[in-house]
């Protein structure tokens, strides 16, 4: 018996602030490069398709993109500078009656 079939595995290729074309809000879209490989006895041997899509963070919606559309958005989001995210101060956890 010969045991076959294919596995994708999803690969991050960038986070750029886009707006959506789905929801119209402008969040975070992460590209991914999807691959999918035929297995063998299940061992990855060759690829079969290489995807590279666009999600958004806010509503979900995946685009498909092209090798260079994806490129260039991770050159594109490479390039922003980062802002620094501030975080609340965090409070200890008060128990009234145990001392």
């Amino acid at each position: 018996m010969v045991i076959w079939g294919w596995r994708t595995k999803a690969f991050l290729l960038g986070m750029v602030t886009l707006l959506c074309a789905q929801c119209g809000n402008p969040a975070a879209q992460a590209v991914h490069k999807l691959v999918t490989k035929f297995t063998l006895f299940f061992i990855p041997l060759f690829p079969v398709r290489i995807k590279r899509v666009v999600q958004c963070t806010f509503c979900g919606t995946e685009g498909k993109l092209t090798k260079e559309q994806a490129e260039q958005l991770v050159a594109q989001g490479a390039g922003q500078p980062q802002q620094p995210v501030q975080q609340a101060p965090q409070q200890q956890p008060q128990h009234p009656g145990y001392f």
